[in-house]
């Protein structure tokens, strides 16, 4: 059974740092494309940065460009986000989603793009 679990989700103050873990159970993340995407209450689900699974290509969103960075560990099958300088606005709902996402596709970071989804850990940035 395909299984994503995601964790680190935390309250945590302006400019501080959390990692987000996204453990893969059932299949192995060397044919998957990973990607995390948050979501708040009435709006749509955005991709936050995503990562490749050939050549460990990544995406990110504009607005966390510089402050994230995804990476993954193929021997523990997880994959991280590292999130520093967060601000209030980073708050959301966090998703990690897996598929078998073209290069192309994976540039575009879309949540319809992916068919394995954890169920999301709570990120809240207090200012």
């Amino acid at each position: 059974q395909v299984q994503l679990v995601e964790s680190g989700g935390d309250l945590v103050q302006a400019g501080g740092s959390l990692r987000l873990s996204c453990a893969a159970s059932g299949f192995t993340l060397d044919y998957y494309a990973i990607g995390w995407f948050r979501q708040v209450p009435g709006k749509e689900r955005e991709g936050v940065s995503c990562i490749s699974v050939t050549d460990g290509t990544t995406y990110y969103a504009d607005s966390v460009k510089g402050r994230f960075t995804i990476s993954r560990d193929n021997s523990k099958n997880t994959v991280y986000l590292q999130m520093n300088s967060l601000k209030p606005e980073d708050t959301a709902g966090y998703y990690c989603a897996g598929g078998r996402v073209s290069p192309l596709l994976l540039r575009l970071c879309r949540p319809t793009d992916f068919n394995s989804w954890g169920q999301g850990t709570q990120v809240t940035v207090s200012s």
